[in-house]
């Protein structure tokens, strides 16, 4: 075990014995990001398992919180996708360390930002969220609102163990639900369903020496539907890897 998982897990023992026992929840929050495209004839079973680990929830001990990010690079194959964006093109990109700057395909899911590994394979998926279960995770605590149309975020963060790496708090948008009739490139012809589609992604703040809780605010853009969510995550600035993460269903 590295020595940052361990001062990690030291710290996380600590801050459960001075709250007076531990009030962890009894699943693990793992972030699963499924990097995508309606423009990629491989995604769809991709889409359709983000989703049954969304509704099933399969692997004991992990809450899985899904994160999907639809990249823009097969826009110009002949189908833009809507819900790409070059800033989840460049977030897939920072995973590089794991798999090489030259192996980033989709589908491809990274869990926890530790292991990225093919997007349509059950088992594959599984055994890395079963395997990040077992490691270290921060409590983070989230409550979200919706005032007009801007969502407001309380987050309680623990502190930054001494000499750890940077780690930031980031925040997502997502949206269940949705559906695209595709009329060309790979799927055309196709009726594509998604889940937890990254309606926007964002740097809220970071942990600093002393447990603190952080506000913030993400915008709601017209055309968005009812069935959002809010995602909050800490993620160690040159690592990647994710120290805890919290899922909260929004009500518009």
């Amino acid at each position: 075990m590295s020595a940052m998982r361990i001062l990690l897990g030291a710290a996380l023992m600590v801050t459960l014995a001075a709250r007076g026992g531990p009030d962890q929840p009894s699943r693990v929050p793992v972030l699963v990001e499924l990097y995508t495209s309606e423009g990629c004839s491989s995604c769809p079973p991709a889409d359709a398992l983000l989703e049954s680990l969304q509704r099933e929830q399969p692997v004991d001990g992990a809450e899985v919180v899904p994160l999907g990010l639809h990249v823009d690079y097969f826009n110009q194959d002949g189908w833009t996708d809507a819900f790409s964006s070059a800033a989840f093109t460049a977030r897939q990109r920072s995973y590089s360390r794991l798999v090489g700057a030259d192996s980033l395909y989709t589908p491809q899911i990274v869990v926890d930002g530790e292991e990225a590994i093919p997007g349509n394979d059950p088992a594959l998926v599984r055994h890395a969220i079963d395997a990040a279960v077992r490691r270290p995770h921060w409590p983070v605590r989230l409550a979200a609102s919706v005032v007009g149309d801007k969502v407001r975020l309380t987050i309680d963060l623990p502190a930054l163990p001494p000499n750890a790496e940077r780690i930031q708090l980031l925040a997502a948008i997502t949206e269940d639900g949705l559906t695209s009739v595709v009329n060309r490139g790979e799927n055309q012809g196709r009726t594509l369903h998604h889940v937890a589609v990254a309606r926007r992604v964002q740097v809220v703040g970071a942990l600093a020496s002393k447990p603190a809780a952080v506000q913030s605010q993400l915008q709601i853009e017209r055309g968005w539907g009812a069935n959002l969510k809010v995602v909050a995550w800490l993620q160690g600035a040159k690592s990647r890897q994710i120290y805890g993460a919290a899922l909260t269903p929004l009500t518009k």
